[in-house]
């Protein structure tokens, strides 16, 4: 099914052009988004339940319908957007971002916001109230973020935001399904021979079948035909599915804002984040070829999150990493919206139980893996060659909240803390805890800010990384970087140390050395 549509003025042309509704390209793109949004759903809805101690039946009849909402309302979104572009451009190729739960937000709000609240108050609705204002925060203040994130992307080198971006792939969207996999690899690693055959090469399966649904066939196949699988588990699942619809929830919403305050000390810097995490996925998706507007991508995602909360989800939705993949996989505009209608669907028919115990999580988190390399790959590919150097330290902060996010989850399994055991403890057994913690915290800005600083060095533009030198000092000062908790003089020593990088920058500025060329991409107009 097509439609015609015309060129605006800005496409230069008057002539008419074919734009698909979808394409065999869309197929493959919406099995593979589909899987992904897929995994991350079970995976909130396991700790919704396990770990925060919301009851089954809230979970699957108020939390993920809301979710489901918002998936839906956002990818159709998403879907005029890339249509806008296509029409605007004249061009058949432009690919929809990718949109769903957003990832790290979603071990955040369990662990971070919501477990302490329950088990210090024992009541699991406390809890997700607490979760739902935190959610309506994280919104607001990414659309405040819409007005200064398109002019903080003109000024940011694209190897910061690229290798920032491949921090967060490689570390949270890659490591974990990476684990996954190799505790059962032998569904896992046939499901990747046929993604990284079916993504990375020209080479066609039978009929054209579409390269994620062969794979997750063939994994969920090997999986039951192994024993790895539970007939009775399957039975008690569907036993369990009720339809739930989209219900608003203020009264829990109202009840978490009149306790707002503790929130602010995570929402404001995980705020910030969501916006330079979107900027990011932005400058992703323009080195593939589709340049999309930021202002109104942070709008979007600010807005779904609130409504969500409005309706009992605490996940904040966001524009996706892996915008590169799903174009190199032939998805154009309508495999997003396909894949939030059916995660959505799903949500609302409370399927996914059941789903849990049909699909083996090794046959579907190969996907993610794919994810992280393409998006690892394409920080290197899309900079100058001199730049490389600025995208490694860019995705660096990354590895270290990655790192202390693990050792903080094995010590909390072991019943003790970094705290009880002490840094020279740790340090004597090879963890530099205190250091890793100091450097990955407020990664993502962190990391945009390295990785500025490094370019402009590399580029020879030192007033320039004096200046960022100076904006990284304020930013450590006040704890949005490198600093447990935001407040003022949360940490001098980090702050002092960036303000002596710069004067060392203002020093060499002096020689008034030539700037280097380097090829480094324009920025892109909003």
């Amino acid at each position: 099914m097509s439609m015609d549509v015309k060129d605006s003025p800005a496409a230069g042309s008057s002539s008419s052009f074919t734009l698909s509704w979808w394409t065999k390209g869309d197929t493959n793109a919406f099995f593979g988004l589909g899987f992904n949004i897929l995994v991350n759903v079970l995976t909130l809805t396991t700790l919704s339940i396990a770990v925060v101690g919301i009851p089954g039946s809230d979970v699957l009849g108020t939390l993920l319908p809301a979710l489901g909402i918002a998936l839906i309302l956002g990818n159709l979104y998403y879907m005029v957007l890339a249509r806008r572009l296509a029409k605007r451009e004249n061009r058949t190729d432009v690919t929809a971002l990718p949109y769903g739960p957003s990832v790290p937000h979603m071990f955040i709000v369990v662990f971070v916001v919501m477990l302490p609240v329950y088990l210090a108050t024992g009541e699991a609705l406390q809890a997700w109230a607490a979760g739902l204002a935190w959610a309506f925060m994280i919104g607001i203040i990414v659309m405040i973020g819409a007005f200064v994130g398109p002019y903080i992307r003109r000024i940011t080198p694209r190897a910061a935001m690229l290798g920032t971006l491949a921090g967060i792939s490689i570390t949270f969207i890659a490591m974990r399904p990476a684990a996954q996999m190799w505790e059962a690899a032998w569904i896992g690693l046939p499901v990747l021979a046929i993604i990284l055959i079916g993504f990375f090469t020209d080479v066609k399966l039978p009929g054209n079948i579409p390269v994620g649904l062969a794979a997750l066939l063939v994994g969920t196949a090997i999986g039951w035909i192994g024993g790895y699988m539970s007939v009775p588990d399957v039975t008690e699942a569907a036993s369990n599915i009720a339809l739930g619809l989209p219900d608003l929830r203020l009264d829990l919403l109202l009840d978490g804002l009149g306790n707002l305050a503790p929130l602010l000390a995570t929402a404001i810097p995980l705020g910030v984040y969501n916006f330079t995490e979107a900027m990011s996925n932005v400058e992703s998706a323009s080195a593939a070829g589709d340049n999309y507007n930021l202002r109104s991508v942070l709008l979007a995602d600010g807005f779904g999150a609130v409504v969500g909360s409005a309706f009992g989800s605490p996940f904040p939705p966001a524009v996706y990493i892996g915008h590169p993949g799903w174009k190199d996989a032939g998805g154009r505009t309508g495999y997003s919206v396909a894949s939030g209608v059916a995660i959505g669907l799903m949500c609302f028919l409370g399927l996914f139980g059941l789903l849990a115990t049909l699909l083996p999580i090794p046959a579907i988190v190969p996907i993610l893996l794919y994810i992280g390399l393409l998006i690892g790959a394409q920080a290197f590919q899309s900079v100058p060659k001199l730049h490389a150097i600025a995208v490694v330290v860019a995705l660096l902060p990354n590895l270290a909240e990655w790192a202390v996010g693990l050792i903080d989850n094995a010590l909390s399994a072991a019943g003790t803390s970094a705290t009880e055991v002490g840094s020279e403890a740790l340090g004597q057994a090879g963890v530099v805890y205190d250091g890793l913690k100091t450097f990955g915290s407020g990664a993502v800005l962190a990391g945009l800010m390295l990785g500025t600083i490094v370019t402009f060095v590399l580029d020879k533009r030192f007033l320039a990384a004096a200046a960022a030198g100076g904006v990284a000092a304020t930013l450590s000062w006040v704890g949005l970087i490198h600093s447990h908790q935001v407040g003022w003089a949360a940490n001098p020593q980090v702050a002092l140390g960036y303000l002596f990088f710069g004067l060392v920058c203002l020093a060499y500025s002096r020689l008034n050395p030539a700037p280097k060329p380097t090829g480094e991409p324009q920025p892109v107009g909003e």
